[in-house]
């Protein structure tokens, strides 16, 4: 899983960081301002894209929280084909650049499988994203039910992170993973769960629930 080291910014953002931040410095040494000052947008823009806030994770029979930051696009019914195969909920989250870009465990449990699809970089938002774009799927157990959460690139983004692991224990709102740099996340209940958002909602990893399940 993600370590956070007990500092608000995600360890995967320092190799990005601190090298914005040494040229920031070095021009700045040399006298060129100008340049100095973008670079400077630049490394304060990176260092709040990869910010990585604590939450306090709600507690409850049944709780299912966002896996992410944003905006939900999608609620709808649909057959699930390639991992759940059954019918299912499907709520989908856009993030956008100014998203906090950490993925939450939705339900505490079991990775039953963690799998890798390489695709396309639609934009996020469009429903072909959820099917054509690169992707990174993971089942996890309760026990008793399954829920498939999906990290998917988008047009901007090129790098998904994945921590989990088949057959490791997560916690209900536990670091998992992240996206870097815009991106969607598509979170598939079973179908008698109960929906607690609709479309147009805005949502915070681990901290808001988005469903109960029965």
């Amino acid at each position: 899983m993600m370590k956070n080291y007990g500092i608000p910014v995600a360890a995967e953002g320092w190799p990005f960081i601190i090298p914005l931040a040494v040229v920031t410095g070095l021009l700045f040494a040399f006298g060129w301002k100008n340049t100095g000052s973008v670079a400077l947008v630049l490394t304060l823009f990176v260092l709040f894209f990869f910010r990585d806030p604590e939450r306090t994770v709600p507690q409850g029979q049944g709780v299912v929280v966002s896996p992410a930051d944003g905006r939900v696009i999608v609620v709808k019914d649909i057959f699930e084909p390639d991992y759940l195969k059954q019918d299912v909920k499907q709520i989908s989250i856009f993030l956008s650049v100014f998203n906090v870009h950490v993925n939450r465990s939705p339900i505490a449990g079991t990775v039953e499988s963690v799998k890798y699809n390489p695709g396309k970089f639609h934009v996020a938002s469009v429903d072909k994203a959820s099917l054509d774009n690169e992707q990174t799927g993971m089942v996890i157990s309760n026990g008793k039910q399954k829920v498939l959460v999906k990290q998917i690139a988008g047009l901007i983004a090129r790098r998904i992170v994945c921590y989990a692991k088949p057959g490791d224990q997560v916690r209900l709102g536990e670091r998992y993973g992240l996206i870097r740099f815009g991106s969607r996340v598509d979170i598939f209940l079973p179908k008698d769960a109960e929906l607690k958002v609709k479309v147009g909602d805005r949502v915070k990893g681990s901290r808001d629930v988005i469903g109960v399940l029965k």
